[in-house]
């Protein structure tokens, strides 16, 4: 917090290293580590996330295939909506943040895309 900003906390342009950062929402993680911590396997486990729905096929056989769009259009919603929340959190420039997202990301592909440990 800046006193000389109103209370408010400066935001970065640019990345910076710390846990001095907001993360999503106002006031979070707030100044503790435990909470950085947190806040940063949140983040890993959004972007693993968005690469298991971005690899997985959960369309079926016998579906129909107006029940099989649906699904598929559902998933691709809560898909597109957790990767705007993973790009939410790197809006805060903090370079913690970034590595748990580009981390999770490439566990994510690693476990589900690449085909090297699920096939």
């Amino acid at each position: 917090m800046d006193p000389g900003n109103g209370g408010m906390m400066m935001m970065h342009m640019s990345f910076f290293w710390g846990k001095a950062c907001e993360v999503l929402f106002s006031g979070w993680p707030g100044s503790k580590t435990s909470m950085y911590v947190v806040a940063l396997v949140f983040v890993f486990v959004l972007a693993l996330l968005v690469e298991f729905l971005s690899h997985t096929r959960l369309s079926k056989g016998g579906s129909t295939y107006v029940a099989s769009g649906l699904l598929h259009t559902f998933v691709h919603t809560i898909r597109v909506g957790l990767a705007y929340l993973v790009m939410l959190a790197l809006m805060s420039f903090n370079g913690g943040v970034f590595i748990a997202a580009i981390a999770g990301h490439a566990v994510g592909f690693l476990i589900f895309g690449s085909g090297v440990v699920i096939n």
